[in-house]
């Protein structure tokens, strides 16, 4: 089963992809300019990669978890995978991410497509 696991943001997506369950893959990030174009060019890696289930990172616990669901509920609905994913806490991942990068600097996104990897090595340790 091929998995593509989504750091959703309001500026940048962070994407990594497992295409066996074991390894996981770092993809380019998206500079999201609005919903409707970083949907559409996430339904093309969906497509050109074959991707099965996606794995959403949240952040649980705290005041925003519940607007966060809401908001990465509806991104999902606008991929139509409504059915074919999970959340996945992301809490720290971009502090993880930053170390194993060595830098803050946010601006071209490899830092959130870090911070998917994270996510997605997450999950994919809970399922082994």
């Amino acid at each position: 089963m091929a998995i593509l696991a989504i750091d959703l943001g309001l500026k940048r997506i962070g994407l990594a992809f497992s295409p066996d369950n074991k390894i996981a893959l770092l993809l380019n990030p998206i500079i999201r300019k609005n919903r409707d174009q970083a949907a559409n060019e996430v339904k093309r890696i969906i497509a050109d990669r074959n991707v099965d289930f996606i794995v959403l990172g949240l952040p649980l616990g705290g005041n925003a978890e519940d607007e966060m669901k809401r908001r990465g509920k509806h991104f999902i609905n606008l991929l139509d995978f409504a059915d074919k994913f999970a959340f996945q806490d992301e809490s720290d991942s971009s502090i993880e991410a930053a170390e194993l990068l060595q830098t803050k600097d946010k601006r071209d996104g490899k830092l959130d497509s870090i911070a998917a990897l994270v996510i997605l090595n997450r999950y994919l340790s809970k399922r082994s």
